[in-house]
């Protein structure tokens, strides 16, 4: 049976010898417990929800196969996953070429599926076929039941090998696909407890993707608080883009969102979009209820098709002369919310992220799609035609008056990386592997880190006062501003649509604010002027925000530092009572050699690394808390007051 399994070969060198003893060849899903992260990405949080996406994706390919229109999804104590369909049910007759039964094959066999061909699947998410093997591998055990032929069966694994044969255990009515599973502690190490919220977003998701299914998450690890939702939309992905900008506190700028699809043989098109009142863009595709998150032909097309269909209705209708300057797509795209939905067999990803789309014939699709039903819909609906490019005109005279702002902004500041701001204390290494820079609230702090610091790889630079809120300001407002220029110049890498990131003189980015409300809100403008303007530096892990300490905690020579009430009390019983407490209002408090050994020695300092593992979670929680609309604000804090810790700042 081994030959029809999967087999990696992993190659290990010995400091001494490389021959035929050096060669392992692992056998069925040994190779994917030895590589975990070549299947479900990682090993953290991330890794261990996306083995629910795999089983759940397996029953929405049954409700796209029209078999299923309702899926359980319950979190059971001891963070134990189940899933249920009433759809056709996993197959489990004897599977003509492994001898064994096909359920078996599905859950102990990479690359086996029903989705390579054949009538089963004409359209699937799952491309490769190593979803529900892959969770069975990195599961500590999992159990399936089937209903089926009126009967019930019923298999055990653990750890991806089979401990029990499939057997009948009762008789049903009705079809479906029931999987239980308890995550391998052994392979997830850093954690086996799921996410509720987690959970809730991909799920809701799915079910806007569609339109009428009927998704329900339980989480039933608390008896005493068993939380459900259900989640169910007529409107399919016009719900979604509702949901979207009603989270985000936008205001529409026309009445009925735009929804058309387009149909050719097995594959389906369709796109809702509305324009917002908002100055941001919030496009995202899919394939197959795959969220590609790098877009792909379908998201190109639909963003070049909108770009050219709106230019040539200027044009027709006089809003654009012929002399003027074609409309850019980040000008038509601006408070564009827009999903874009495509349906196809065979579909063609990068990688088993399945982050970008690569069938040329579905941008082929979209485009048709927006050529056949977007350009009609604009002349029979002038208003809105109108409504939509005035929006897009003014972003192109900002986008202009930008342009000319940047330009002064170069002659004045030498916003041009040649210039260093006057405030910089610049260190000597210029290797920028090796090199970091702090910007840091305040002169007084800005001088105790400049004393403090390490002059050979660590530069300063003290900002005074808060910076432009720039979710709230128009591009031509950022440019020239004086107290982001200077980040600007010291980091040395452009800005927006001229940064470069090659031309990044630190390789660490280190946010250091005081330990209270003000320093927690300069560290999240400069985060969201970062990822606004300077995705790159987030995306390739250049940011960072250091941790200072709460507590200096002192009896007689004896001296530590606290970084939390716990910790302050630990290192009270610890010197046996009766210490000084010292509680830092700000950086300024602590002396140059406090400042090091606490924050800046690398031998000894905790830093956060801002890491973005969801481009749309961020944009959404910058959009409602650094944005202008209230109400989003307010339910978002009344929503998650309970998780902040009662702490003295």
């Amino acid at each position: 049976m081994s030959t029809e399994m999967e087999k990696d070969l992993e190659v290990t060198t010995a400091a001494e010898t490389y021959d035929e003893s050096q060669i392992q060849v692992l056998e069925g899903l040994e190779a994917v417990r030895k590589r975990p992260g070549m299947y479900i990405g990682s090993t953290g949080p991330r890794g261990l929800h996306h083995l629910v996406y795999e089983i759940v994706d397996n029953s929405i390919d049954e409700a796209l196969a029209g078999f299923c229109t309702h899926i359980e999804v319950e979190i059971l104590p001891g963070d134990i996953i189940s899933v249920r369909d009433n759809g056709r049910g996993i197959p489990v007759g004897i599977h003509d070429k492994m001898g064994i039964p096909t359920v078996t094959v599905v859950l102990t066999v990479l690359h086996a599926g029903g989705k390579f061909g054949g009538s089963g699947y004409k359209v699937s998410g799952g491309l490769h076929g190593v979803g529900s093997s892959v969770v069975n591998a990195l599961s500590e055990w999992l159990e399936v039941e089937i209903s089926r032929e009126g009967k019930v069966f019923a298999q055990r694994f653990e750890r991806g090998n089979t401990v029990s044969e499939l057997k009948v255990i009762g008789t049903s009515e009705n079809d479906g696909t029931l999987i239980r599973f308890k995550a391998d502690a052994e392979i997830f190490t850093e954690t086996t407890e799921y996410e509720y919220e987690v959970l809730e977003k991909r799920l809701r998701e799915q079910a806007f993707l569609n339109a009428g299914l009927k998704i329900t998450l339980t989480d039933r690890r608390n008896e005493d608080n068993v939380v459900e939702k259900v989640f169910c939309y007529e409107g399919g992905i016009s719900s979604f883009v509702e949901f979207m900008d009603k989270t985000r506190g936008y205001q529409a700028l026309h009445e009925n969102i735009i929804h058309i699809s387009l149909a050719n043989g097995d594959s389906i098109a369709e796109v809702a979009f509305q324009y917002n009142d908002s100055y941001n863009e919030n496009v995202i595709s899919f394939a197959n209820n795959i969220h590609t998150v790098d877009g792909g032909t379908h998201e190109n097309s639909f963003k070049n098709a909108i770009t050219r269909i709106l230019n040539d209705y200027a044009l027709r209708h006089g809003m654009l002369k012929e002399a003027d300057s074609k409309l850019k797509g980040d000008d038509v795209r601006e408070g564009l919310t827009a999903v874009i939905s495509v349906k196809l067999k065979d579909a063609q990803f990068e990688g088993q992220t399945k982050a970008k789309l690569g069938n040329t014939s579905m941008g082929k699709l979209v485009t048709q799609l927006l050529n056949e039903k977007l350009a009609p819909y604009l002349e029979e609906n002038p208003a809105v035609a109108k409504a939509i490019l005035e929006k897009a005109i003014k972003a192109a005279s900002v986008r202009e008056a930008a342009q000319r702002a940047r330009e002064l902004a170069r002659k004045k500041t030498g916003l041009s990386a040649t210039r260093m701001p006057d405030k910089l204390a610049d260190c000597i290494w210029s290797d920028a592997e090796r090199t970091e820079v702090y910007i840091v609230e305040g002169d007084s702090a800005g001088g105790s880190a400049i004393q403090g610091r390490d002059r050979n790889f660590q530069a300063i630079l003290p900002l005074w006062g808060k910076m432009l809120n720039v979710e709230k300001a128009r591009l031509d407002k950022v440019y020239g501003n004086e107290k982001l220029i200077p980040v600007v110049q010291a980091l040395g890498c452009g800005i927006g649509d001229d940064f470069d990131i090659s031309k990044l003189r630190y390789g660490k980015v280190i946010i250091m604010a005081d330990a209270d409300v003000d320093g927690a809100h300069i560290s999240t403008l400069l985060m969201t002027f970062f990822f606004r303007y300077m995705r790159p530096l987030i995306d390739e892990g250049h940011v960072y925000i250091a941790q200072p300490p709460l507590y200096k905690v002192s009896k007689g020579k004896q001296v530590r530092y606290a970084f939390s009430d716990f910790e302050r009390d630990q290192y009270i019983a610890e010197l046996g009572g009766n210490a000084d407490i010292q509680r830092y209002k700000g950086l300024g408090e602590m002396d140059p050699e406090q400042l090091w050994e606490t924050t800046m020695d690398p031998a000894f300092r905790t830093m956060l690394r801002v890491e973005l593992s969801d481009a749309a979670a961020a944009d959404e929680a910058f959009t409602i808390l650094m944005g202008d609309k209230v109400e989003p604000r307010r339910d978002f804090i009344e929503k998650n007051a309970q998780y902040v810790s009662n702490l003295d700042i």
